[in-house]
């Protein structure tokens, strides 16, 4: 039976996988390929880098811009929490679609099925299927087809104890007993303790080894496995990295005080923090602010790359419900007090988010942000090599795919195995 095993260690950038911290890791890329030159999408945050993974399509043509977005509603901008667990179907009854183009769960639905096990956001284990065409399982909603309620619901905890539980329940239920042609892991950690603490403190680097121990056991139980015959692709990897927050920058206040936007409640103009990016929104009646917000964006020292609607297609976005600028915050090769490299700006969230300074945050185009872990092992993959071939999130689904040998037309990704 073909079929792929796949585990994301979220947050986990290149760098921290090393003998010291990570010796599974390390093992496995002994039998695996290691893409050193695998890139993050843009804004390079979970929830959009979810839906780009599991449709091998950018934000441009899945539609789902970021961890937070505003939706165009009766011609007003409205500002809305992606990980908010009943976004996607609010999406849905607004512009048509969750998401514009079919998601794995949706291709493979007529030939076995996917399930997921994901404890990140709500809204980002959503957008792996959010129609309901396989299971989806995550500590706030687990949902099976026609998004029925799971009988049997995912109850863990957000932190290393949490995966532990949801990658035991993982490997006995998906890896051993039901085999389906697609299983995912999607793990917390790192991630949730990167946004907690400073990148290379003890408690990261504890946390660090927990979850190198958690892919360990998702590579035991696949080589059992493949003795009883499976031919089954495992891969290991990350969505992005993370940088230190060396800053937090309220953009929308900035605006204001510029003299471009209204003030704080109104929707000519609505920015929407992405972590170390901005997803900056311009109503379509205010045609007459685009240069100048342009120009002012351009001209400010904590804008590190300014991106405008015209550029979009750049780095995977289209100007959908009014974007006119993307913003990844500035950012810097310095180290912070562990003396792990990569500093950059935050913009301040909304719903009176946290942004921690010292600890890590991601978003932006930051060389770490944007520095994610990938890691193949099957065929048409050389055991132990190491590789600068470009790769990126969109590839995945289509790789997954040839593996699976199920057509997969209309993606934007190419398949990995194919320069082999």
């Amino acid at each position: 039976m073909r079929r792929v095993v796949m585990v994301i260690l979220d947050g986990l950038r290149r760098d921290f996988v090393t003998e010291a911290q990570t010796p599974n890791l390390m093992r496995f890329a002994q039998q695996a390929q290691w893409f050193k030159a695998f890139r993050s999408a843009f804004p390079s945050a979970t929830r959009g880098v979810s839906a780009t993974f599991a449709t091998g399509c950018h934000p441009a043509r899945h539609t789902l811009q970021g961890n937070a977005v505003a939706l165009l509603e009766d011609g007003v901008l409205v500002p809305h929490d992606v990980g908010r667990s009943e976004f996607l179907q609010h999406k849905k009854r607004v512009t048509g679609h969750s998401l514009a183009v079919p998601t794995l769960a949706e291709r493979l639905a007529p030939h076995g099925g996917v399930v997921v096990f994901n404890n990140v956001s709500p809204g980002a284990a959503r957008a792996h299927d959010p129609d309901g065409f396989g299971l989806v399982y995550h500590r706030v909603v687990s949902l099976g087809p026609g998004l029925v309620p799971a009988a049997d619901p995912l109850r863990v905890t957000l932190d290393a104890a949490g995966d532990r539980a949801m990658t035991e329940r993982f490997l006995a239920e998906a890896v051993h007993a039901n085999r389906p042609p697609f299983a995912l892991l999607w793990c917390g950690e790192p991630d949730h303790i990167q946004h907690n603490v400073p990148l290379g403190s003890p408690e990261h680097l504890a946390v660090l080894r927990e979850a190198d121990r958690h892919a360990g056991m998702v590579m035991d139980a696949v080589a059992r496995e493949r003795e009883g015959g499976d031919e089954i692709m495992l891969i290991i990897g990350s969505d992005h990295g993370h940088e230190t927050v060396s800053g937090v920058i309220d953009v929308e206040a900035e605006l204001i005080t510029a003299g471009l936007k209204a003030g704080p409640d109104s929707t000519d103009i609505v920015s929407l923090a992405n972590g170390t990016a901005a997803l900056v929104y311009l109503d379509p009646s205010r045609p007459d602010l685009r240069e100048p917000l342009g120009a002012f964006l351009r001209a400010q020292a904590w804008a590190g790359e300014v991106i405008a609607a015209d550029d979009l297609g750049r780095i995977g976005q289209a100007d959908h419900q009014g974007l006119a600028f993307a913003v990844s915050m500035a950012a810097d090769g310095e180290c912070n007090e562990y003396g792990v490299p990569g500093r950059s700006l935050a913009a301040k969230p909304r719903w009176d988010k946290a942004d921690r300074l010292g600890c890590g945050q991601h978003g932006g185009l930051g060389v770490f942000e944007q520095s994610p872990v990938l890691m193949i092992d099957g065929a048409g993959f050389v055991a132990g090599a190491a590789t600068d071939q470009p790769a990126r999130i969109v590839d995945l689904a289509p790789t997954i795919m040839r593996h699976l040998r199920v057509p997969a037309p209309g993606m934007d990704g190419q398949p990995l195995q194919a320069a082999h």
